[in-house]
Parts: C-alpha cells; structure tokens; sequence
C-alpha cells in the first residue's frame, strides 16, 4: 500500500515560512497548526534563506529564469530550423520550375 505524497503550492510554503519568521512563535507550533512537520518547515526556511524569496520553489512548473530562457530559446531554434529547411525546399522547387 503506497501513499501519496502531498505537494504543497508556492504560496503555502511563503506564507508558511513568512509566519515563522513574524509570529514570534516557535516553528514547531507552526508546522503542527498546518499540519505538516517541523523539518519539512525549516527545510523550507532554508531554501528562502539560501535563495531570495522570488528564487525560492522553483517546482510545480515553475522554473528558474534561465532555465525558462533556454526552453524559449530552443523552441525558437526549432522554428528558425524548420522555416529554413522549408525555405531550401522552396528554392529548390523553383529552380527545377524555371528550366
């Protein structure tokens, strides 16, 4: 019998980290109130500390700003490649049109 993993979105885990950091509570109170664990909330607390909070969670389909460049920069290579072989194909035809 397996269980399934819970996944929690961005904004959970921010305002989950934001309330440790201003409450003043322990995160152990926290973590238990939203019904996750203690370590998975400073884990949490580590990668905002580590990254800046806009750089944090890159999951759930998000991904950092140069990985999202790339992606876009490889599907324009693909197009420009596929508009240029179609344009060898045009030229050819019409060489073999004008003799």
């Amino acid at each position: 019998m397996s269980t399934k993993r819970r996944q929690f979105s961005r904004e959970f885990k921010v305002e989950a980290v934001r309330q440790v950091r201003t409450s003043g509570r322990p995160a152990t109170a926290i973590a238990k109130e939203l019904g996750i664990s203690r370590d998975l909330l400073y884990r949490w607390m580590h990668q905002v500390n580590s990254a800046s909070l806009t750089e944090a969670f890159p999951g759930n389909g998000r991904s950092s700003p140069d990985e999202e460049e790339l992606r876009v920069l490889r599907r324009e290579n693909a197009r420009l490649r596929e508009e240029r072989e179609i344009l060898k194909k045009a030229a050819a035809f019409f060489v073999r049109e004008s003799r």
